[in-house]
């Protein structure tokens, strides 16, 4: 294996084309011998991921949960991406777009998490925004907020 090996279990119907796209990603950031672990959930189980993990009882698009230092043989895991289906269809539908963009959305941003990458500083936000431009190949989940 040499680009991004995904493990995805959903049943949903999208899984096989995110999985493409993460793979599609990791070309474009040039990323090999390495994999991540992507689920596709409802809003229920992303609550509680939310709430568990980060002690916010609420509703969310997309979590990251980076895998850190990894020094055994194999590749590399960047970590997990947990999306909301749900929320997904609720923003395509509010933002008058497609599931499907939305869903790659929230792919970038979140494997561009994983990868280390934030929006916490103006800086920071700017560079991560580019990044999911450049994945996207139009403005991402950024553009969006007033981080940037």
């Amino acid at each position: 294996m040499r680009g991004l090996q995904v493990l995805c279990t959903s049943r949903s119907p999208h899984a096989k084309r995110l999985t493409t796209l993460a793979q599609a990603f990791a070309r474009t950031l040039r990323l090999t011998h390495c994999e991540l672990s992507l689920s596709l959930v409802r809003d229920s189980a992303i609550r509680k991921l939310k709430r568990e993990y980060f002690g916010i009882d609420a509703v969310t698009d997309v979590l990251s949960f980076p895998a850190g230092d990894f020094p055994g043989p194999g590749p590399r895991p960047l970590g997990d991406i947990v999306i909301s289906l749900d929320t997904a269809r609720r923003a395509a539908r509010d933002l008058d777009t497609t599931l499907e963009r939305e869903l790659a959305l929230y792919l970038a941003h979140g494997l561009l998490h994983l990868l280390g990458f934030d929006h916490e500083a103006p800086k920071a936000a700017r560079k991560m925004a580019r990044l999911e431009q450049k994945l996207l190949g139009h403005a991402g989940m950024l553009a969006r907020s007033d981080e940037v």
